[in-house]
């Protein structure tokens, strides 16, 4: 008889252990999101059509609505403006500082929005950096 001989892979993994973490962090996460997702949507299920519509329509709703994509559509406005310069300065266009400039554009990529939002804090509230002086 002939023996199979099965070649065994000798790559060490980058991560051991890597599906069971993966597993327990996605587990958790989804926990942390799926918990009060549901109970909005419960809230939501249990509201009578009437009740739900009133809620959704009442003045300050309305208003957090305008002024919520009032300020999204205004921040794309000029996102796409400033962002369009900046790109066909840095592709068109070779200058000192570049790499600096590049790199700020880059940044929030990097950079959690959590991070930034305390990071801000920190600088203009007003015991902060520079909001003392304001």
């Amino acid at each position: 008889m002939a023996a199979v001989i099965r070649k065994v892979s000798t790559r060490n993994r980058v991560l051991p252990g890597f599906g069971l973490s993966l597993g327990f962090t996605l587990f958790y996460l989804g926990l942390i999101v799926l918990i009060p997702l549901s109970a909005l949507v419960w809230k939501t299920f249990s509201l009578s059509w009437t009740a739900f519509w009133h809620t959704v329509a009442s003045a300050r709703v309305l208003a957090s609505y305008k002024l919520s994509f009032g300020a999204a559509l205004i921040a794309a406005f000029f996102n796409v403006i400033f962002g369009g310069i900046v790109a066909w300065v840095l592709v068109r266009y070779r200058f000192p500082g570049k790499r600096l400039v590049d790199a700020l554009v880059d940044l929030p990529f990097a950079l959690p929005t959590a991070v930034a939002g305390i990071a801000l804090t920190t600088l203009y509230a007003p015991n902060g950096w520079f909001g003392r002086y304001f």
